[in-house]
């Protein structure tokens, strides 16, 4: 064993050396470092080369330390304790240090830099910037359209990417996720999420924490739809009585055929049908009127509530069903348990009781509506807010806080009098338009 002895705080070692990389020359072993520790005491040091040394602090420990210069002021850089760190571990440190200091950077800087960059990735998963985007999305979705997309985020994005920094997900990763959601043989479900994924990645762009979108080119990977993507619907009155005649025929629960005939004739969406309770209903009112929470409806960002003024046909044939089936909260109950009907029982009957696959589906009322009070010369801005639509101009959503409420009970008046005739096989009533309803 080669001798070595401590002198003035220093353990001077007279074992030889090496040379590495830089032409540093590099003294110490791992047998003369055992050494050292063994008899070592608080404050020595045991010098390798390069300004690489080991030290003792004032608890005994032992640890790995960088002397160096910058602008003439000396500085010391901690690698780590040994026997955590190796001596080779540290050599490979003490490498790093001084092509940095080549490069006229100082080690220590250099380091706390990284340090901040690896903590912001951790801040900056996909999951973390998600769910701000959720977050922020919530304050302009409807509780049921904010809740399926919380839970597709949950479902089938976080378990692949969720802990990924953002800065680092590539093209390639977010369509091997969409891809591998598509296996399941759920087109709209993969859609949906990948036009979420784009939000999150724009939202992420805003912020300054990607610079671009890896989620653009994902589009392709995914099957182009067979048609537009519109529900099938009828548009014309004739069919649409043949479609009311079926269903009156037809062996449908009591709940699913009246929530069939107000879908018909309010020309609500099939979520707020089910879900529709008494307390919305004012039946009795000179114009009876269904007014539904904001918070129920697909665009929640909206300042009022949405009224449906109710055809004096339907108002009707509720006032029966309330008779009947008042005392709940709810209007349709289920009669298998449960709070109220769902959406599947009523999209079932059309698909398979009445027959209309691909001819008419249950939000087709809503199509239909649209395209025939259109024809009639109803003003659009007035038929997008009975059908409570995010308008596309300024002119239409400045009309958005009900001001044209006559227009709309008169629409509603000219569909409630036509279903009933065409249900009857009569022929279309075309209707006076009053006041600026002709605008």
């Amino acid at each position: 064993m080669a001798a070595g002895g401590i002198r003035g705080g220093i353990w001077e070692n007279r074992t030889g050396s090496e040379t590495i990389s830089g032409g540093i020359r590099l003294k110490l072993s791992d047998i003369t470092v055992k050494a050292f520790i063994s008899k070592a005491k608080p404050g020595n040091k045991l010098a390798d080369g390069g300004g690489l040394h080991l030290f003792v602090t004032a608890a005994g420990g032992t640890t790995w330390r960088i002397k160096y210069r910058v602008d003439g002021k000396e500085k010391l850089y901690s690698i780590g304790r040994y026997p955590q760190v190796t001596l080779a571990a540290a050599r490979v440190e003490l490498l790093e240090v001084k092509a940095l200091l080549r490069e006229g950077k100082d080690p220590v800087t250099a380091r706390r830099v990284n340090r901040a960059a690896r903590s912001a990735d951790t801040e900056n998963t996909f999951q973390a910037i998600a769910d701000d985007w959720l977050a922020m999305k919530q304050k302009e979705w409807s509780a049921v359209h904010y809740k399926k997309s919380a839970r597709a985020f949950e479902r089938d994005v976080y378990p692949r990417i969720g802990k990924l920094p953002i800065a680092e997900i590539t093209p390639a990763v977010v369509a091997k996720a969409i891809e591998d959601v598509h296996k399941r043989d759920v087109l709209e479900t993969a859609t949906r999420i990948l036009q979420h994924l784009n939000g999150v990645f724009r939202y992420a762009q805003a912020k300054g924490q990607i610079v671009a979108n890896p989620a653009t080119a994902a589009r392709e990977i995914l099957p182009r739809k067979k048609d537009s993507g519109h529900m099938p619907a009828l548009l014309d009155f004739p069919s649409l009585g043949d479609v009311l005649r079926r269903a009156d025929a037809a062996r449908l629960s009591p709940s699913v055929r009246m929530a069939h005939r107000l879908l018909a004739f309010s020309a609500a969406r099939i979520g707020n049908i089910v879900d529709a309770e008494w307390r919305e209903f004012d039946l009795d009112a000179e114009q009876p009127v269904w007014t539904i929470p904001r918070k129920k409806m697909k665009v929640a960002t909206r300042s009022t509530d949405h009224r449906i003024p109710l055809s004096p046909e339907i108002v009707a044939e509720l006032q029966r069903w309330r008779q009947v089936f008042g005392r709940g909260s709810y209007v349709f109950p289920s009669p298998v348990g449960g709070k109220h009907i769902g959406r599947e029982s009523i999209e079932k009957a059309y698909r398979v009781t009445l027959g209309l696959d691909g001819r008419h589906a249950p939000h087709g009322w809503r199509s239909a509506f649209s395209t025939l009070a259109r024809d009639q010369g109803f003003p659009r801005d007035a038929v997008e807010l009975s059908l409570d639509h995010a308008h596309d101009n300024d002119v239409a959503r400045a009309y958005d806080r009900g001001e044209r409420f006559e227009q709309r009970v008169e629409i509603m008046k000219w569909w409630g009098t036509n279903l009933s005739a065409a249900e009857r096989g009569g022929k279309v009533i075309p209707m006076p338009l009053r006041g600026d309803a002709a605008a």
